[in-house]
């Protein structure tokens, strides 16, 4: 397992677990996380750690699989996020690429949330829906 696999496990519990202190040790400094959906991006540690710490609702993250290449400091995660409460609750995936610094830290993240929507229709013949 690389240092960087390990370190963004450790992310994501972290982030679960709303540990911030064990959040903040993931990430280097001048960490950028960027969320192509919405055209933001977020510069250094201190923001990044406030943005998670004031995100708003009730979510949970669970990781469904991880993908790390060591020779390039890369990691991606599949993540299946819950949120709401009880009455309320949404699940959906989202994909996270990671890149670690030499220290094995977390130097940038890019966050995909996809919607789900309808396919085309023409190809119920080729596929099966779930």
């Amino acid at each position: 397992m690389t240092e960087l696999r390990r370190t963004v496990e450790t992310y994501w519990a972290a982030a679960d677990a709303r540990d911030w202190t064990t959040f903040a040790d993931t990430l280097a400094d001048d960490v950028v996380y960027d969320l192509p959906q919405t055209r933001e991006r977020i510069r250094g540690k201190g923001t990044y750690l406030r943005f998670n710490q004031e995100y708003p609702g009730d979510w949970r993250v669970r990781t469904e699989r991880i993908v790390a290449d060591p020779d390039t400091r890369q990691v991606v995660t599949w993540l299946r996020v819950t949120v709401g409460g009880e009455e309320t609750v949404q699940e959906m995936s989202a994909v996270s690429f990671f890149t670690g610094d030499a220290e094995g830290r977390i130097a940038a993240v890019t966050d995909f949330w996809p919607e789900p929507y309808e396919p085309p229709v023409g190809r119920e013949h080729l596929v099966e829906r779930y």
